[in-house]
């Protein structure tokens, strides 16, 4: 991950200006999962550290934004970039991030730069579906889990992609390790948001719930609801919840065990990703990790 880090300082000096460099130390951090499988995948390819970089910088600008759209107050435990400088340098610099990722990519071969940029399309794609699910209450589980593939594993599954294609190994096999990584990473996530203390999450619990997010979790439990509590609970959709309501849900989760069935989807994700990369222990070992932030 040195080279990788190094890639990346170079990568923001070059664009000659110190308040993205200023801004960009503040949204650093985090467990660069996309780089660290790209290092894993293609170790010994000398651009590898370049892709890498490549690949943070263009998540690094999906977060920023994303926060913008969310009127995120923190990311990572911190004050989010939004919410120190505003969301216009925080779009802005999204934007040169995005920029310069693209700028860098064009020196790759034309197969690896356009799965990577295609993603990119595709999650773009996946944040409008999920604003525009936020709208409403969604109770259907294929939409939610087709928006979480655009949103979130198509950038985790180029990078897969991407990186088998410059070590020369099969990329379909390792398309299908990030596909699984990245839903399964996010469905772990969902549960979290349910089941981790405010400190922990570094923002409330249920905050999801609050921004009109029905993930998983919720949407299991109000499809075996009565039509009472189905009420109820589209009621307190995108709302402020009172310690009441936010015990009541946590009740009828624990009753119906919404959580674990989520849990159970992540888990059978995740063991198809590890039955095709078997023979790379250290793929097997970073699902490992992943399924077990969930207790």
């Amino acid at each position: 991950m040195q080279r990788v880090e190094a890639e990346i300082a170079r990568l923001i000096q070059e664009c000659e200006y110190g308040e993205v460099t200023r801004l960009f130390q503040q949204l650093s951090g985090g467990k660069h999962l996309r780089a660290k499988l790209i290092l894993k995948i293609a170790s010994e390819h000398e651009k590898a550290p370049l892709l890498a970089a490549i690949v943070e910088l263009i998540h690094g600008a999906s977060l920023l934004h994303d926060d913008v759209i969310d009127e995120a107050q923190t990311r990572r435990g911190l004050e989010s970039v939004n919410a120190s400088e505003g969301s216009k340098q925080a779009v802005m610099l999204g934007d040169v991030l995005y920029s310069k990722a693209f700028t860098e990519l064009v020196s790759f071969d034309k197969d690896v730069a356009k799965t990577i940029a295609a993603s990119v399309t595709a999650l773009s794609k996946g944040e409008m579906i999920d604003v525009k699910l936020a709208e409403t209450f969604n109770s259907d589980e294929q939409i939610y889990l087709d928006m979480l593939y655009l949103k979130t594993a198509t950038l985790i599954e180029a990078a897969a992609s991407a990186a088998a294609m410059l070590a020369g190994k099969d990329v379909q096999k390792y398309a299908l390790y990030g596909r699984n990584l990245g839903l399964s990473f996010q469905i772990i996530d969902d549960i979290l948001d349910i089941t981790a203390d405010a400190k922990t999450l570094g923002k409330p619990a249920l905050n999801d719930f609050v921004e009109g997010k029905c993930t998983l979790p919720y949407i299991y439990l109000y499809n075996v609801l009565n039509e009472n509590d189905k009420e109820r609970l589209r009621s307190l959709h995108a709302k402020h919840l009172d310690e009441a309501s936010m015990a009541w849900i946590q009740t009828q989760m624990k009753k119906h065990m919404s959580v674990e069935k989520s849990f159970e989807l992540a888990q059978k994700l995740s063991n198809e990703a590890k039955e095709v990369m078997s023979d790379v222990p250290q793929l097997v070992a970073i699902l490992d990790t992943m399924i077990k932030r969930s207790y």
